[in-house]
């Protein structure tokens, strides 16, 4: 009986650190992705590109977050549990600053609209 439960647990540490793996992959490749988009759009002098480039950090810090989440399912001791909370609570902070700059980006944008007079465009 102990055996499977030692083949059990194996099993599940083995499919979270490949989730966990997975998860920060797809955050890395959302960052590279969103920089390679916003550099793009910088050099065509876009205005959305703060709103896009926070958009996109902050999806990817939630994939990271999501895998440090993960993380603490097979933590076996008590300094490593601190170190992935001082990990998680940073990285959600990081993601609610993140989400507070593009509400406030994204009224910016808003307000500019409302300001520019409307232009008819063709019937």
């Amino acid at each position: 009986m102990e055996d499977m439960y030692q083949v059990a647990a194996d099993i599940l540490r083995y499919i979270v650190e490949f989730s966990t793996l997975l998860l920060e992959l797809f955050g890395i490749c959302i960052l590279v992705y969103t920089a390679v988009k916003s550099f793009i759009f910088w050099l065509k002098k876009d205005d959305s590109i703060r709103l896009q480039l926070a958009q996109g950090i902050a999806l990817a810090l939630e994939f990271k977050l999501g895998g440090e989440v993960l993380r603490t399912v097979v933590v076996r001791e008590w300094a490593e549990l601190g170190i992935l909370g001082a990990i998680i609570t940073l990285r959600a902070a990081l993601t609610f600053l993140i989400h507070w700059e593009i509400k406030n980006e994204e009224s910016r944008v808003q307000a500019e609209m409302n300001n520019t007079p409307n232009v008819p465009g063709p019937q």
